[in-house]
């Protein structure tokens, strides 16, 4: 079994010379967080960038949001397809301005209840908001891990292994060394943690093809 902190530190060096660019990782507006969340459900991050610009040109908040008429939503959603997720969007802004005052609630199992947000979709807009520790996993992330620790497994892999695994590798390894491999000091957090896993699975998928066909959870789209 590969040592969790070697693990760690090779996926981090990879992220910090391969990290890709996106403008929802360049903030922590709860607003911009959560639609570019909403919109990553099933679309690639390809299509979603110039959509995500445009969008919160439009709307750049959840008051704007949920006072804009369902049309003008609609409209401006062309493109990503699956337009129910534009009206969960919509329906979500509303509740926030009306039930929250406008904030977005911190906790997953309230996220939960919003319109259009399952269990991955409220970790992870946990984790990237706060940037606290949640466990969750999609596609890259499941790749990564069947790489690294079901490259021999003959049966398929459950998801509820990966989780096991996400969770102890979730936070750096404490220790007095500050040099040493995956420690606090030269560690990344949950959210910087999060989005390596994702970049080195993307490059996984290019160099490997789709390891996913090993999940349990492996369905062709």
């Amino acid at each position: 079994m590969i040592i969790f902190s070697r693990f760690r530190a090779t996926v981090l060096e990879y992220y910090r010379k391969n990290k890709r660019d996106f403008p929802w990782r360049e903030t922590k507006n709860l607003y911009r967080i959560l639609v570019s969340e909403i919109m990553l459900q099933q679309t690639q991050t390809s299509r979603v960038v110039k959509k995500y610009k445009t969008f919160l040109k439009k709307f750049p908040s959840f008051k704007s949001l949920a006072e804009a008429p369902l049309g003008e939503v609609l409209r401006e959603w062309q493109g990503l397809g699956y337009n129910r997720r534009a009206l969960n969007l919509k329906k979500t802004a509303e509740i926030i301005m009306k039930e929250y005052k406008g904030r977005v609630p911190k906790d997953p199992v309230v996220l939960e209840k919003l319109p259009g947000i399952g269990p991955y979709t409220a970790q992870a807009i946990a984790t990237f908001a706060w940037n606290t520790s949640h466990v969750f996993i999609e596609t890259n992330i499941r790749t990564v891990f069947i790489h690294f620790f079901f490259q021999n497994r003959r049966k398929k892999v459950d998801d509820r292994e990966i989780l096991s695994l996400i969770k102890k590798t979730l936070n750096p390894v404490r220790t007095k060394d500050p040099t040493a491999v995956g420690s606090t000091s030269n560690g990344a957090g949950p959210r910087e943690w999060y989005y390596a896993l994702m970049d080195y699975g993307v490059m996984l998928k290019k160099e490997n093809g789709n390891l996913n066909t090993k999940s349990k959870h492996y369905t062709k789209q």
